[in-house]
């Protein structure tokens, strides 16, 4: 009961209810979202592995012309034939390799014998003195090139492709919105070229496997949201407890005092010590008869010996006014 009034104080009710929330959210949204992350690096990791182990392929044996690209088809190497369209080619900006400003550019191909146009990333180049980036070439006819397979990246608001100076420009590889802006149907997933290929510019490294420290941040977040309540209940018991401690001091403190305070008696000063002052004397005035003749002594009387039991009720009286 007593807990159960603590938790009900507003201070605690509120601490309590936003701890539960925080717990919450530590299980159904940061542990997730971090093991999430750690198993969406793993199973890039293993695509990577088996990808590289794996000769390239016609392109067609893992993508149908208009089909989508297969999750677990990503990263594996193909090999096609046709001719690049460096027209419509578009600039990605913001890029960087290592750590230094670079713009990619990826160029649509013209598969051999049909109407699909494939998007391929060439690589990178770095951006001149001035700033200004100087536009790669791609070469002519009909060639035969290596590429990796990748996934649309999407667009984020706000970072809609769009036309610079005549040149189409994009901040990420958005199929889909480029198929929109340039006006030419693009197939649903784009090429990176391998290196040492046609028109390959500075190469695009893998990424590297590793896992990152997406688990180690789960598992936290797992932690937090286990000690959070764990910590917040051992602070409400502590305060029970204390509260207990005090009680039980209070409480033997007053009896303490009551004790005392019986066993002192009335003070000698007030009408009921009077009354038990004179009780005590008269009961030692009852047993001078058998007793040897006592000396009672009165303030500024000296020494007077009374062997006579009225005279002295007679002396107290006139004393006490009894």
């Amino acid at each position: 009961m007593q807990l159960l009034r603590t938790l009900l104080r507003p201070g605690w009710l509120l601490t309590t209810v936003l701890v539960l929330a925080f717990a919450a959210a530590c299980f159904l949204i940061l542990a997730p979202w971090q093991l999430g992350k750690n198993s969406e690096t793993e199973h890039r990791n293993e695509l990577l592995r088996s990808a590289t182990q794996i000769d390239a392929v016609p392109l067609e044996e893992l993508v149908a012309p208009g089909r989508s690209l297969a999750a677990d088809d990503e990263w594996r190497e193909v090999r096609l034939t046709g001719r690049y369209l460096p027209d419509e080619q578009i600039m990605m900006r913001l890029r960087s390799v290592n750590e230094r400003p670079a713009a990619e550019f990826v160029t649509p191909f013209q598969l051999a014998g049909t109407n699909q146009v494939v998007l391929v990333d060439r690589g990178w180049v770095r951006p001149g003195a001035d700033g200004v980036v100087a536009v790669p070439g791609a070469p002519d006819g009909q060639i035969t090139i290596d590429a990796r397979l990748r996934k649309s990246q999407g667009t984020s608001p706000g970072k809609e492709p769009r036309y610079e100076d005549g040149r189409l420009t994009a901040y990420t590889l958005d199929t889909a919105q480029l198929s929109r802006i340039s006006g030419t149907d693009f197939a649903p997933y784009y090429l990176q070229l391998t290196p040492d290929q046609p028109g390959g510019l500075g190469v695009i490294d893998l990424p590297q496997m590793e896992s990152g420290p997406y688990l180690s941040y789960g598992l936290q977040w797992l932690a937090f949201g286990i000690m959070a309540p764990l910590g917040v209940g051992y602070f409400i018991w502590a305060e029970v407890k204390h509260r207990r401690a005090l009680r039980a001091a209070e409480a033997g403190g007053t009896g303490t005092a009551d004790t005392a305070a019986a066993g002192a008696g009335p003070d000698p000063h007030s009408r009921a010590g009077q009354r038990k002052r004179i009780r005590e004397e008269l009961r030692d005035v009852s047993t001078a008869g058998t007793a040897e003749p006592r000396a009672n002594a009165e303030v500024g009387t000296g020494i007077v010996v009374d062997t006579d039991d009225d005279d002295v009720q007679a002396k107290l009286a006139r004393r006490y006014g009894r």
